[in-house]
């Protein structure tokens, strides 16, 4: 019989607003392992029927659209306008997410996959609640000019050139990522050259294994 797969290598991804975190995220999981992306799961549960009515109850009928969506911008330009607001949206949206993504880690562990990529927007924030950080092997930050982050943003998701500083105010210090990181990955230029350095890290936790 030959011998069981290791577990999964598991990964945290880190850096800036509109960084490129995503993109390399994704490119990290590849074919083979699996990514874990918070934001998608966020909105899966905010627009399930149960969180519905509760942001219904908590910021009135107002908050969901004609179809009966949340509004993300106008949930958006409230939570980071009032941190009482942000407190509650999170008291019933949190302890879902943070199911849903230990489900799927749980889930891939069992199936072996040879790993785990993270995208979770707040995982440093958020250590004490959710526990993810010790659950990676490695932590990595995608570096990229502030400029060229408020410009993605802008063009990706019709933000004010000033927004992405806003709401970052409100988070850990780049820095202090920077400084968590284990390995840096500079998205400074095209993507090809994003692409080669992920195979690079790609390569040497295959020289790990081996």
């Amino acid at each position: 019989m030959p011998p069981a797969a290791p577990p999964p290598f598991v990964i945290g991804v880190l850096g800036g607003i509109a960084s490129g975190k995503s993109w390399v995220a994704r490119a990290l999981a590849g074919s083979e392992g699996v990514l874990i992306d918070a934001d998608a799961i966020a909105r899966e549960v905010l627009e399930s029927p149960e969180v519905s009515s509760e942001l219904v109850a908590a910021f009135g009928p107002k908050i969901l659209l004609p179809n009966g969506k949340p509004d993300r911008e106008e949930l958006a330009r409230r939570v980071f306008a009032s941190p009482a607001e942000r407190a509650r949206l999170e008291s019933f949206t949190h302890p879902r997410i943070r199911a849903r993504i230990r489900a799927l880690l749980d889930g891939a562990r069992a199936r072996r996959v040879p790993r785990v990529v993270l995208d979770v927007p707040l995982l440093l924030e958020n250590e004490a609640a959710h526990g993810l950080v010790e659950e990676c092997h490695q932590l990595l930050f995608v570096d990229s000019d502030p400029q060229a982050r408020a410009r993605r943003a802008a063009a990706s998701r019709g933000w004010k050139l000033e927004e992405v500083a806003r709401r970052e105010a409100q988070q850990l210090p780049l820095e202090a990522k920077r400084a968590r990181a284990h390995f840096v990955i500079r998205n400074h230029g095209g993507l090809e050259e994003l692409e080669s350095q992920v195979h690079r890290y790609l390569a040497q936790l295959d020289l790990r294994a081996t």
